[in-house]
């Protein structure tokens, strides 16, 4: 379906950057975009572990590993 949105010139310039990298069109990645965000992210409800916040996960969340903190701390000043 055409239609016509007016979209920030730094949100197109992410979406054809995204779409050249993946060989489809900018109608392709910003519909797949929208639907991620549209996904409805189910409440926490405040809940920790351990005195830690939890947060939402997100359906393509990748998980956080030892080496990822690891490499995260060393580039920290």
């Amino acid at each position: 379906m055409r239609t016509t949105l007016a979209i920030d010139d730094d949100v197109l310039a992410a979406a054809r950057a995204l779409a050249e990298q993946q060989g489809r069109s900018v109608g392709e990645i910003v519909s797949t975009l929208c639907r991620r965000a549209l996904i409805p992210v189910p409440d926490g409800g405040g809940q920790t572990r351990n005195g830690v916040p939890l947060f939402p996960l997100r359906p393509d969340a990748r998980p956080v590993t030892l080496e990822l903190v690891r490499r995260l701390a060393e580039e920290m000043p």
